[in-house]
């Protein structure tokens, strides 16, 4: 089993709940990669805990969609499967706009100057090519108008969705070659915002995560035909 270079060990007293979260991540992040085996024996004392709150937390993950338990009882880290993105997607977008058209009207100028210093963040993590940064500041510019949200349900709910969509966005993140566009996207938004029109805003979040979606399908059509002409 692939350990990951971690000496993170678990110190809080919310132990079933930062035992989930670190997990959580790990298979985000590809620390444990797609297909791979869980042992609770071998997490367990990797995290410094008792196999139970790792068994919780797998339960928990199972639920989610990041492993699953195979017949033999063997548990794995759940496959990438991008035929059901969209589906994350279209959620996401649809949610994101409700967050925003509650969030419009306490939007101030100190948030978008945020988003704008965040945007920048993206860019540079981008050009850099390091991946896990430019997915995590492209989340959290997308937090700054879901934040001021007042719906707790639909914040706690789209939190959920985004970790499915960054494991998929970093599992992908090398194989995307215009994945620049999404901060001209952003800066979209924000104009959008400035000029006060929710009608435009509504439609460059859709369009920012829309053609999110279509990067990520074009490297993964070039697979699939790569391995169509290969079965030839």
């Amino acid at each position: 089993m692939k350990h990951s270079n971690s000496s993170q060990k678990i110190i809080r007293t919310s132990v079933r709940e930062e035992a989930y979260m670190i997990l959580r991540d790990w298979i985000v992040q590809g620390i444990l990669s797609p297909g791979q085996q869980l042992r609770d024996k071998e997490l367990a004392e990797q995290l410094g805990v008792s196999r139970t709150p790792i068994r919780e937390a797998l339960l928990r993950l199972e639920d989610e969609g990041f492993v699953e338990t195979k017949p033999s009882r063997s548990t794995i880290v759940s496959p990438i499967r991008f035929e059901g993105g969209l589906n994350i997607y279209s959620l996401v977008w649809t949610l994101e706009k409700l967050a925003m058209e509650q969030a419009f009207d306490f939007i101030e100028e100190r948030h978008l100057m945020e988003m704008e210093a965040i945007n920048h963040e993206v860019k540079n993590a981008i050009d850099e090519g390091n991946q896990i940064v430019a997915v995590q500041k492209d989340n959290d510019f997308h937090s700054i108008y879901i934040n001021l949200s007042t719906n707790d349900e639909l914040k706690r709910f789209l939190s959920g969705l985004k970790q499915k969509l960054i494991r998929m966005e970093l599992f992908y993140f090398n194989q995307v070659s215009d994945v620049h566009f999404s901060v001209d996207e952003h800066d979209q938004i924000i104009q959008a915002i400035r000029g006060g029109n929710l009608t435009m805003v509504l439609m460059e979040i859709e369009k920012n995560w829309k053609e999110s979606y279509f990067r990520i399908q074009a490297p993964t059509e070039r697979v699939k035909s790569g391995k169509e002409k290969n079965e030839q």
